[in-house]
């Protein structure tokens, strides 16, 4: 019997726990080893704190973070927090909290994210987090101390590296993220969450015209056929960085978001098995109807004079890929399945202009329009 994957916790979980245990060792003057912080939905979660150091002035800890069975990047890095405190010598004052990033957590630089440009990566709900776990810790009968947080992840720069960061404007590391503290495994909501943070990055950089792409491969032609520092290969439209983004599987909630957020044009950028799921009305591209889609393009084939040579071909292969490529490129196939899935994220997004652009599988791009 397969067992249920085990989920695990986000890296603001991690952060609001590694500094709340600080704040617990700087108060108390003692080391913690570990500490239980309460997440935004209510739930009582207890982290292992590793690195203990403190004195008057200070404490530091770290927690390792664990992704559970979900295949994140940020599995097993250390998400450090540092407490310093001052004292506040001023009449009527009150306990403070100032949360800042310290190596390797990134620093947004481009408009439309969740902080404002020039801020530390740590969105909202992480923030509250942090800030209201330290300010526990330091009850209204303590003395008034200005405290500063500092998160860090030492590893963070490099392991941004493997991460859309650097696309949505967050550069020299990991951001700190999560809104319920849970990382559920194979979760399809930081695909979606990615997806509406590249979308507000592009809007709010004052592009209207999206290319949402499948897959890396889709993605780079797309970006070698319309240009993104000099003219393009194919259109010259020289598009802008924050232009491209990736939609992997998720084509339908990629296609309505955009037009929620206000999208004029959007151009989907797939191989040709990717595009003849959409045209077949799949919302989402990972589902396993291979042998359905080969029938429904059958039909497509055989209605369409200039391409119904290929019905044969059709019915007897295997994939997708083997149809197209056993055609040769055929310029009908591949303008018949662009223009059905055209048709069908029309259907999703009405509101927005549909191009469609056919990567070639060795990354050349074989159609448009």
């Amino acid at each position: 019997m397969t067992r249920p994957l085990r989920h695990g916790y986000t890296t603001g979980a991690c952060a609001a726990a590694a500094a709340t245990g600080a704040a617990r060792m700087l108060r108390e003057q003692r080391s913690v080893e570990e500490i239980e912080i309460t997440l935004p939905h209510g739930e009582r979660v207890t982290f292992r704190l590793q690195g203990e150091e403190f004195d008057e002035r200070s404490a530091s800890c770290f927690v390792v973070k664990d992704a559970g069975d979900d295949p994140d990047v940020t599995n097993g890095a250390e998400i450090h927090a540092m407490v310093r405190r001052e004292p506040l010598n001023r009449p009527g004052a009150r306990t403070m909290v100032f949360v800042r990033g310290g190596r390797g957590v990134g620093k947004a630089t481009k408009p439309g994210l969740a902080v404002a440009v020039g801020e530390p990566a740590i969105n909202p709900v992480p923030l509250r987090m942090i800030t209201e776990g330290v300010r526990e810790e330091f009850p209204v009968a303590c003395l008034p101390q200005l405290l500063t947080v500092t998160i860090s992840i030492p590893n963070g720069e490099e392991l941004a590296k493997k991460t859309l960061n650097a696309r949505l404007g967050i550069v020299g590391g990991l951001s700190i993220l999560g809104t319920t503290g849970i990382v559920k495994p194979i979760s399809a909501k930081a695909w979606t969450d990615t997806l509406d943070a590249a979308l507000d990055v592009a809007r709010a950089c004052g592009s209207e015209t999206v290319v949402l792409s499948t897959g890396r491969t889709s993605e780079l032609a797309a970006q070698h056929f319309f240009g993104t520092g000099g003219e393009g290969a194919g259109s010259g439209r020289n598009l802008p960085e924050e232009t491209f983004v990736m939609m992997g599987d998720h084509v339908g909630y990629a296609l309505r978001a955009s037009a929620r957020k206000g999208v004029r044009r959007a151009i989907l950028a797939g191989q040709f098995a990717k595009l003849l799921k959409i045209a077949c009305g799949h919302e989402q591209t990972h589902v396993s109807s291979s042998a359905l889609d080969l029938r429904e393009l059958a039909a497509w084939v055989a209605e369409t004079p200039h391409a119904a040579r290929l019905t044969p071909l059709v019915r007897r292969a295997n994939t997708a890929r083997q149809v197209l490529e056993e055609s040769g490129n055929d310029p009908f196939l591949m303008a018949l399945v662009c223009s059905r899935a055209r048709d069908a994220a029309q259907r999703l997004a009405p509101g927005i202009e549909i191009e469609v652009l056919l990567a070639g599988y060795a990354a050349a791009v074989l159609y448009s329009g």
